[in-house]
């Protein structure tokens, strides 16, 4: 039988992960792996960190690369919105 927590008991969340897989980072971004391995390959997205024989992308290091990223603010009239 499953234990149910009274609305009482304390609960927290688990932090943000800061490490993503490739795939991980690639939806994070909202692309394609191979898409996000394009982006890695012309410097556009940050290289990953290795972790023994792991690949990891640093979140926050995706985060300021996907910032750098051209469009957003400017564009205004985007027809795929429509």
């Amino acid at each position: 039988m499953l234990e149910r927590k009274s609305a009482n008991s304390s609960y927290c969340l688990p932090p943000e992960r800061r490490g993503l897989s490739r795939r991980e980072a690639a939806e994070y971004i909202g692309v394609g792996a191979s898409k996000f391995d394009a982006l890695t390959a012309d410097g556009r997205m940050p290289p990953p960190k290795r972790i023994d024989g792991r690949r990891v992308w640093d979140r926050k290091q995706v985060d300021r690369a996907f910032d750098r990223l051209e469009g957003g603010a400017e564009m205004v009239d985007n027809p795929w919105d429509k």
